[in-house]
């Protein structure tokens, strides 16, 4: 190849590392500049500060490059140090296992999230001192730990059954407590926190709310775990942003519930995510649950979800479970009796081995 070539290429070579050493040293000032904007509480990404450059720059060109082509470079660039900017942000994020790589353990009540594989079951709705009574003591008899039921229910119609409010949360209480258990139930108004935080040892964000922030704030200073539901067409990564409003806000004991996602599928009520599962136990030291009945709405297929959920790293499984589901006031049809949960333990024997049964509180 002729002498000339290798010369210009020589050049070239030079240019490429004077161009590299000032795009790093430009990573470096953008760093600089992204902490002093998280400190700040600033939005990283500046449009009209991006869109000031590119004139600058087009007007600076003297070619051979036309301005199209000198604006497209940059822009690759802006986007390169945003994307180094937001990966910085994330490194520190409270739920990563980069800022605590070790698990964390949720204790609520006699429940421990992150030890062994936990269930958290019970009705839809509480719905009157029988049920609740009944229901705690035949999940008590088969090991459960944890006690769900719903005093707020979020439902899509406005005339649908709405809960019993505080009085189903002194039901929910009393049946816990006289069984053991934890008690889990969903609250929906920062102005409703403070009185369910009195009744329940956690609090539960469901889908529908995992992006309402002040709730989010609020729950996080209630002083209990919290149990957030994956909204159902979240990203993943909104989900953990989302448990980072909570863990911002002073409180370590967050539990991650991945419940389906909504897609085209109409075979099941959501499309279970066992990705997100695995990604969560990766990506973040919190315990994961994983909300079977919901992902699901077939009660035929509770059980084969649920060992897929263990298999992906899940640390505790929702389902839920009432006296008679033909009577129900709320989801009838995706709720287990007595007779079909005993059917689902039968093929979970193996990994949720008989905890002792606690001794039920006298009056």
């Amino acid at each position: 190849m002729d002498e000339r070539i290798h010369e210009e290429r020589r050049k070239i070579d030079e240019v490429n590392a004077e161009i590299l050493r000032l795009i790093s040293k430009r990573g470096e000032i953008t760093a600089q500049i992204g902490l002093l904007q998280t400190a700040l509480g600033l939005p990283h990404y500046d449009p009209e500060r991006e869109n000031q450059m590119l004139i600058a720059l087009v007007e600076a060109n003297r070619g051979p490059l036309s301005d199209e082509a000198i604006k497209q470079l940059f822009k690759e660039i802006f986007r390169a140090s945003l994307d180094m900017e937001e990966c910085q942000d994330q490194h520190k994020m409270l739920y990563s296992r980069k800022v605590k790589p070790e698990d964390t353990r949720v204790y609520a009540g006699p429940a421990v999230f992150g030890k062994a594989p936990l269930l958290i079951a019970g009705p839809c709705s509480i719905e009157s001192e029988e049920q609740m009574m009944e229901v705690a003591g035949f999940l008590s008899g088969h090991g459960v730990q944890v006690l769900r039921g719903g005093a707020y229910k979020p439902r899509t119609s406005p005339y649908a059954f709405q809960g019993l409010g505080k009085a189903a949360l002194l039901l929910g209480r009393l049946a816990a407590d006289r069984y053991h258990m934890a008690f889990v139930t969903e609250v929906m108004d920062t102005r409703d926190v403070g009185l369910v935080a009195e009744y329940a040892d956690i609090l539960q964000v469901g889908a529908r709310s995992m992006q309402n922030f002040a709730l989010l704030r609020e729950v996080g200073q209630a002083g209990r775990p919290v149990l957030l539901k994956r909204g159902m067409s979240a990203t993943v990564e909104e989900w953990f942003y989302a448990a980072e409003y909570v863990l911002a806000a002073g409180n370590a004991q967050v539990i991650l519930a991945e419940r389906g996602i909504r897609t085209y599928e109409k075979w099941t009520r959501n499309t279970l995510d066992l990705s997100a599962v695995a990604l969560a136990k990766q990506e973040t030291h919190l315990p994961v649950v994983v909300d079977v009945t919901h992902a699901a709405g077939r009660i035929d297929l509770l059980a084969p979800l649920a060992r897929a959920a263990l298999a992906a790293g899940a640390d505790a499984v929702h389902v839920e479970v009432h006296p008679n589901p033909r009577v129900a006031l709320s989801d009838n049809q995706q709720q287990m009796d007595f007779v079909q949960f005993e059917a689902f333990m039968a093929r979970l024997t193996d990994l949720f081995p008989m905890n002792e049964v606690p001794a039920v509180q006298k009056d």
